[in-house]
């Protein structure tokens, strides 16, 4: 899946916004499970121009990778970075982060719990 179109819909069903119950201020959303993460693409050029940065809080501490790279090193990370984007940013945020959960390939700790697959609309 392209990435956007993925963070939107993990970052909907995170908040539960696809529930009748939905309230912005409650924490009514669900677990939410990403395989296969090493498989989002990114459209256009963004694979060569889009950077992420961070500052490390020290003089001359400003850090800058590149879409390519990271997504070669960390795609768990890009896709973690794109929904946090997409949360509101208040004191819910670091709720519905704790709920997400990323994994490079398609095996993941989470079979216990059986869950659903494919129950975003789009994903293989």
């Amino acid at each position: 899946m392209v990435l956007g179109r993925l963070a939107t819909k993990v970052a909907t069903v995170l908040r539960g916004k696809d529930k009748p119950i939905f309230s912005p201020h409650v924490d009514c959303g669900d677990f939410v499970v990403v395989i296969n993460a090493e498989k989002v693409r990114l459209t256009g050029n963004k694979l060569a121009s889009k950077t992420y940065i961070h500052h490390t809080g020290y003089p001359g501490g400003l850090k800058k990778e590149t879409a390519k790279r990271l997504l070669k090193e960390a795609p768990e990370k890009v896709i973690t970075m794109a929904v946090e984007g997409m949360l509101p940013k208040n004191k819910l945020r670091r709720l519905h982060l704790k709920k997400l959960k990323v994994y490079r390939g398609p095996s993941h700790p989470h079979q216990a719990q059986n869950p659903l697959l494919g129950v975003i609309k789009g994903a293989p």
